[in-house]
C-alpha cells in the first residue's frame, strides 16, 4: 500500500509539471514520501515542500520548479547490493549526468550516489530525472 501512495504522488507531480503548474497538493501522505521529497529538494528538482497535519490524514504542498521530466516509484520490492547500484542506475536513468535513484537503506533514504559513497545497499524506492 505504501508504494502505491508514493507512486500516485510522484505521478501527480509529473502531471502538474507537464501542465505548467507551480504547486501541487498531495494526499494521502507517508513519511517515505516526505523523505523522497527531501532528496528531490536537496538536488534542486523542487523548490520546497510543506507537510500539513502529519498525524491525521494530512497533505503535502509541493512548490515545483519545472525541472522534473519523469519520476516513478518502483511498486515491487527490489533489493540491491552496494556493488550493483551503479549498474542499476545506468539501466534506469537516461544519462550519467542527471537523475537519481532513491534507495532505502539501513542508514536512511539516500540517493544512489550517497549510497555508493557509504557502500550500503537496500531496496529501490524509485527514481527521478
Amino acid at each position: 500500500m505504501g508504494r502505491r501512495i508514493l507512486n500516485d504522488a510522484l505521478r501527480s507531480i509529473v502531471n502538474a509539471e507537464r501542465r505548467g503548474n507551480s504547486m501541487v497538493e498531495l494526499k494521502p501522505i507517508s513519511t517515505v514520501m516526505a523523505s523522497f521529497l527531501k532528496v528531490m529538494k536537496d538536488h534542486g528538482y523542487i523548490k520546497d515542500y510543506q507537510v500539513h497535519n502529519p498525524q491525521r490524514v494530512g497533505r503535502i504542498t509541493v512548490e515545483l520548479q519545472g525541472r522534473i521530466k519523469d519520476c516513478k516509484a518502483i511498486t515491487y520490492r527490489q533489493d540491491i547490493k552496494a556493488k550493483d547500484i551503479e549498474a542499476y542506475s545506468l539501466r534506469t536513468l537516461p544519462t550519467r549526468q542527471w537523475g537519481y535513484v532513491v534507495i532505502t537503506t539501513p542508514e536512511g533514504i539516500l540517493d544512489h550516489e550517497e549510497a555508493m559513497k557509504r557502500n550500503v545497499g537496500g531496496q529501490v524506492l524509485g527514481f527521478f530525472h
